[in-house]
């Protein structure tokens, strides 16, 4: 089996020298998400009490997988602190990567929910301390709703969210039924539709670690997925992630999104509403469970003021920092992370969604069954997995945008998957 499967990845080289910088200078790789940014601010309070210079590089999420894994595994040096998820941590920690993170009593990492920590350890170690954490849930306009006389309920069956996207569906005057993952990238399109296909019953692998991308359960998912956003959907949704459709929303433009729990917190919207994320019969699988988090390259030359700088980042005082940042406030600090965060009774009074965020991420099953024999929601927890996504993930986009039929799109994922799972020695 392949330890990974970006081909420059060499794991002899991940000790190589690192290209030194000053020891008060820390760069740090980090996704062009809301809770990120806002981080540079905030952190300017950090280099003033400590001295740390903090250089920031804020990419696109495909964009920063990409080179963070590829320098990363080849011992680049490029970055000090990088920002990852449950997917790289536990491998990146089990092949010596990444450092294993050990903070002080004060940070108090009992705090931090379980399931969140537990998708960033190995073998009971953390090896990526957790910036924000996520589940995917309905947002929806409650005004659009009722007005057309639909609704949308926990754990919705798929059917009557397409009569509630189809009757709120407004064209004419700028508003779509659903915003859906579009853009190809095995965290972006593929996060979502992999929990449509979860819901459908299906998964990426057998039992012995076969694709079936080629079952029932696969096409009915992507049919039911490119008939939903082809007809209710913006036009050109095969380029819309994360952040696409955020600012469709707060335009007005979007009537349901199904996505990130962590949304909520940018929402500019009046009168979004939350529903646990629909299924389709089987709800295991049906909201996937995720954080971004920041790591530390193995033989980063700044691996400890890197570590203080994630104790501090991801800490309680982090919190407060937020909260009471001027131009911030208890409605954008980052959740998903620490039981803490919603006992606070400013934090409850202004985030309407935190009851609905907690709940998808406490029912999210990471876990292996016998229906998906694999640990992970939206992604699968093997080194292979994200070749395998990004492989699928532009077919998806090609049926969604018309230049490929379902099913060649699936014949032609099925056969990618097929090669590298047996390039990889798994049959």
């Amino acid at each position: 089996m392949r330890l990974f499967s970006v081909p420059v990845l060499v794991l002899s080289t991940i000790f190589g020298v690192a290209t030194l910088a000053n020891s008060t200078d820390l760069t740090i790789a980090i996704v062009n998400n809301g809770h990120m940014i806002n981080m540079q601010k905030v952190a300017k309070e950090y280099t003033a009490e400590t001295g740390v210079n903090l250089n920031w590089v804020s990419l696109e999420e495909g964009v920063l997988r990409e080179q963070v894994t590829s320098d990363t595994a080849s011992g680049g040096g490029q970055y000090d602190i990088i920002n990852i998820g449950m997917q790289e941590a536990p491998i990146w920690g089990a092949a010596g990567w990444i450092e294993p993170l050990n903070f002080g009593a004060d940070y108090d990492i009992n705090d931090m929910l379980p399931a969140i920590r537990n998708g960033l350890s190995h073998n009971g170690t953390l090896y990526a301390a957790p910036f924000y954490g996520e589940s995917s849930m309905v947002m929806y306009r409650k005004d659009l709703t009722d007005a057309a006389g639909v609704m949308v309920r926990d754990n919705d069956s798929w059917a009557n969210i397409k009569a509630a996207a189809a009757a709120i569906h407004d064209p004419d005057n700028g508003v779509y039924g659903a915003c859906l993952r579009g853009k190809p990238g095995w965290g972006d399109n593929m996060a979502f539709i992999t929990t449509v296909v979860n819901s459908f019953g299906g998964s990426w692998f057998d039992k012995d670690m076969r694709p079936t991308i080629d079952s029932i359960q696969w096409k009915e998912a992507i049919n039911f997925y490119v008939d939903l956003l082809g007809n209710y959907g913006p036009p050109g949704s095969e380029g819309n992630s994360f952040n696409e459709i955020l600012a469709l929303y707060n335009e007005g433009k979007c009537g349901m999104w199904i996505d990130a729990t962590i949304a909520a917190s940018f929402l500019k919207v009046d009168g979004v509403a939350y529903a646990q994320s629909p299924n389709a019969g089987n709800p295991v699988g049906a909201n996937w469970l995720w954080a971004w988090a920041m790591a530390v390259p193995a033989g980063s030359p700044n691996a400890e003021e890197s570590k203080k700088f994630i104790e501090w980042a991801t800490s309680k005082d982090y919190i407060k920092a937020v909260a009471n940042h001027p131009e911030f406030g208890w409605g954008s600090v980052p959740t998903g992370t620490r039981s803490s965060t919603y006992m606070y009774p400013e934090f409850q009074k202004v985030a309407g969604f935190a009851a609905a965020e907690m709940a998808a991420i406490e029912s999210a099953a990471p876990e292996a069954t016998d229906l998906k024999p694999y640990v992970g929601v939206q992604f699968a927890a093997i080194p292979e997995f994200p070749e395998v996504g990004i492989a699928v993930a532009q077919e998806m986009a090609a049926a969604l945008s018309g230049a490929k039929s379902v099913a060649d799109a699936l014949a032609a994922s099925q056969a990618a998957a097929d090669a590298i799972m047996s390039e990889a020695g798994y049959y």
